[in-house]
């Protein structure tokens, strides 16, 4: 009896970790799903806004008010900011391989008439080459278990799209551009892994979407009128893309290449199609037939065979 009355108590100190850390483990095991519908969601935004606005003028005020805001939060929290030049530059180059180049390329092909479907397929292309490139750059090896899934995923998110592609308008044109897009977030990906890994969530936003920022509005007074409709439908658009999309989304992104292998995080995207499918048929009522049902099965098992432990 008096061993029990002596022994060790957990005190509330203790419970309290253990209840911080169980919901820090049950926050990260949910940010790949997290992350893979407010990516996907980017697509029902852009075909809300981009009917009353050019793309590069909707992506440079979308990149300046984020910028605003993040700005605003690292005072507030006093974010540190990159060491030196070097560092403030590889932060930089990142934004603008994963903000002005990949958002770019999707925005205009969209606008210039690629159908969803292909829009969606072709970025969902970087795992094959993320997988292929990281061999070389970051000394990642793939299993063959791995190899498969990256074959099943390709497989899958084309049976999703593949009756939804089209003909329709600058064809070789917005293929061209969603190409760029592809180049744009394999290239980031990769690129961030590789000298992000330091870099503040907060400060870093505001350096990488300012610089697209420049970037995207030296394009709208080159290429574009600038004439905006203030509709409801482009305000919630706008709204969207800022604060789940550019924060929320972009956040997660940075947080999963810094905690897991970059092959894995970018299999993530062969997700989106699938996902934005669904989306799709919920808010605007476009069917989903069998092969779609299918491919999304597919994919599922190709996204798990890629980032199974």
């Amino acid at each position: 009896m008096a061993d029990f009355c002596n022994s060790p108590k957990i005190t509330d100190g203790a419970k309290s970790a253990q209840s911080s850390g169980s919901m820090r483990d049950i926050w990260i095991a949910a940010m790949p799903t997290t992350f893979v519908f407010l990516w996907s969601s980017g697509f029902i935004g852009a075909k809300y806004g981009l009917p009353y606005v050019e793309p590069f003028t909707f992506l440079g005020i979308r990149f300046v008010t984020v910028a605003a805001l993040m700005l605003l939060i690292c005072f507030i929290t006093r974010a540190p900011w990159p060491k030196d030049r070097i560092a403030f530059l590889h932060v930089a180059v990142c934004g603008l391989l994963v903000q002005a180049t990949y958002l770019g390329g999707v925005f205009t092909s969209i606008h210039h008439g690629l159908p969803t479907g292909i829009s969606a397929l072709i970025p969902g292309l970087q795992p094959i080459l993320t997988a292929f490139f990281a061999r070389y750059v970051l000394n990642e090896i793939l299993a063959p278990r791995q190899w498969l899934g990256v074959v099943l995923g390709f497989l899958g998110v084309v049976l999703v799209v593949a009756n939804k592609l089209s003909l329709s308008g600058d064809l070789i044109a917005s293929i061209l551009l969603a190409g760029v897009s592809l180049i744009g977030i394999t290239a980031g990906t990769l690129y961030q892994k590789k000298y992000g890994g330091e870099m503040d969530l907060r400060s870093g936003s505001v350096i990488q979407f300012g610089a697209s920022a420049v970037v995207m509005w030296a394009f709208a007074f080159t290429f574009e009128s600038r004439e905006i409709q203030w509709t409801g439908e482009f305000i919630f658009a706008m709204f969207w893309l800022v604060f789940v999309m550019s924060i929320g989304a972009i956040s997660l992104l940075m947080l999963l290449i810094r905690k897991g292998a970059v092959a894995k995080v970018a299999s993530l995207f062969y997700l989106v199609p699938p996902v934005t499918a669904i989306m799709g048929f919920l808010m605007f009522g476009e069917t989903l037939g069998f092969t779609e049902l299918a491919g999304f099965a597919v994919t599922v098992v190709g996204v798990a065979l890629v980032t199974r432990g």
